[in-house]
């Protein structure tokens, strides 16, 4: 099912810091398929686990294809506190499959078969805007929501000027 597109122009409802994980991996030995598949399949495992559990912190993710050797998912987190806790979670797919990996790696079965990376970001409040023009929610906004662009700004540093009530000073 695709999503209808928000007519006009929209910005993300992201409130406060936004942490966003870049992971991917590349396809280095096309014909190692029994190699490389079983990464390509453990992400959307992932995925769906974090989906069925929203406490674990996931908002959001875009898949992407850099490539016909490169995918990747951009990955929008609640905090980098619970990046952590699931990356290291030993009930959760992510460390049952780095164990695969790492296992695979000292057997030297990987290696040159398979390239596999990450970046993390943590983005300050004030250091992120977004607009989207006629556009369904997408990235940030479908992570977070999407509101009418006058909610935060028309102007680019109108949006990165912008503080959720959650950071602005209490008066005393």
């Amino acid at each position: 099912m695709f999503a209808k597109p928000l007519p006009g122009r929209t910005t993300a409802a992201a409130e406060g810091d936004v942490v966003v994980l870049l992971i991917g991996m590349r396809i280095n030995r096309f014909r190692a398929v029994h190699q490389w598949l079983p990464v390509v399949l453990s992400m959307p495992r992932m995925l769906r686990e974090l989906a069925r559990d929203k406490s674990r912190g996931l908002l959001g993710h875009v898949l992407l294809t850099a490539s016909p050797r490169t995918y990747y998912v951009v990955q929008y987190w609640e905090s980098k506190e619970k990046l952590y806790a699931y990356a290291a979670a030993p009930d959760m797919l992510h460390h049952k499959a780095w164990s695969i990996i790492n296992r695979k790696e000292r057997e030297s079965k990987l290696h040159g078969h398979v390239g596999l990376w990450h970046e993390s970001y943590i983005v300050p409040e004030g250091s992120y805007e977004a607009i989207y023009f006629d556009m369904p929610p997408f990235g940030l906004a479908a992570a977070t929501g999407a509101l009418p662009l006058e909610r935060r700004g028309r102007r680019a540093a109108d949006r990165f000027a912008h503080r959720s009530s959650a950071a602005e000073p209490t008066a005393q």
